[in-house]
């Protein structure tokens, strides 16, 4: 599409930011150009958004029932699999799995700890509590 077709339909980016998209120009190549959304895109992500926070509001059901421990909480709260945050905390499948459980999840040494509180972000304090309720973690739509 040509630069002036770009939509700029206001959509989860409310702070006058753009995303990049690409658009060809009046000698017709290609040119980077922002984009402040499309609609159809716009409600594809809310959907998507609404999909991640129910999986995170299950998540933390679990957790307070005492069939989960908090990983698993954080783990559904950053859209992450087994597999992706063994990857990342450089531990194996099976023992993120085990650790998604409460007792072997409170028998975590501090060192086991830290790895998965680097993982989000956060402190090991933040690692080993949820919160009272899930807060939508979308941006505005």
């Amino acid at each position: 599409m040509k630069i002036d077709e770009v939509p700029q339909d206001r959509g989860m980016m409310n702070d006058h930011r753009k995303e990049v998209c690409y658009a060809v120009d009046d000698q017709g190549n290609y040119v980077l150009t922002g984009s402040a959304g499309w609609d159809p895109k716009n409600i594809a992500n809310g959907q998507a958004w609404e999909l991640i926070d129910k999986a995170a509001g299950a998540a933390l059901q679990k957790v307070r029932r005492g069939q989960a421990s908090p990983l698993f909480y954080h783990m559904a709260r950053h859209q992450m699999s087994v597999g992706l945050l063994a990857k990342y905390a450089g531990v194996g499948r099976l023992r993120v799995w085990l650790h998604l459980k409460p007792g072997p999840f409170s028998r975590l040494s501090p060192a086991g700890l830290q790895r998965y509180a680097e993982v989000f972000d956060i402190s090991v304090r933040e690692l080993k509590t949820v919160p009272e309720s899930h807060v939508s973690g979308s941006p505005s739509v």
